[in-house]
């Protein structure tokens, strides 16, 4: 079992690992019920029914807050990655990286965390300067996704520099469908997401 420590570098008793959990849970709960504007460690203390001397000894600050509730969300999202496409067809190979993404959408915490990185500095230099640890967490799951998608294409003849377009443009171009739909009842995402495979199916086969 992992040992878990304070922010002290102390291990932390069955009590310190409860309220541990109890404040992350609470933080991914206070992060999903609203926009960037519910990114508050305030509101986590109060709805956690803790002080912020709890938030000091189990994190640190709010740079380790975040970062923990990252790692969090990381470790209980789900089997959605488990399993990655294994078609030979390129095109029902994208199909099957596409579907995945949206599915992920749907993941516990998944839109805490869009609005935690909303909420957060947009400039690379600004985000690692106020929140180093967060930013390395973030740049993990980047890492990490980065490793999904050449994994995904594995064994299919693509060229990488086009692959990695993709995968950058991936997410947010899924992300885009999936907001547009909640916010007008006209949007077909099915057939926004079809236009998508499509278009990223011809782009890697050119």
């Amino acid at each position: 079992m992992t040992t878990v420590l304070s922010a002290k570098g102390t291990r932390l008793n069955r009590r310190g690992l409860q309220t541990r959990q109890q404040l992350l849970k609470q933080a991914l709960s206070c992060l999903a019920e609203g926009g960037p504007e519910s990114v508050s460690a305030n509101a986590v203390v109060r709805r956690a029914g803790a002080t912020w001397g709890t938030i000091q000894h189990q994190f640190g600050d709010v740079d380790g807050l975040w970062a923990a509730v990252l790692e969090y969300v990381a470790e209980h999202r789900g089997p959605v990655f488990d399993e990655l496409p294994s078609q030979t067809d390129l095109g029902e190979r994208v199909v099957a990286v596409v579907e995945m993404l949206w599915s992920a959408l749907d993941m516990p915490g998944s839109v805490a965390i869009y609005n935690l990185r909303a909420a957060l500095p947009r400039q690379r230099e600004q985000l690692e300067s106020s929140f180093p640890d967060t930013a390395r967490a973030i740049a993990r799951w980047d890492a990490e996704w980065t490793e999904i998608c050449e994994r995904s294409f594995r064994g299919l003849p693509v060229d990488h520099d086009k692959l990695m377009r993709v995968r950058l443009m991936l997410p947010g171009a899924i992300r885009g469908i999936y907001n547009e739909r909640h916010l007008s009842p006209y949007i077909d995402a099915e057939e926004a997401r079809r236009g998508l495979t499509e278009a990223i199916t011809a782009y890697l086969r050119s």
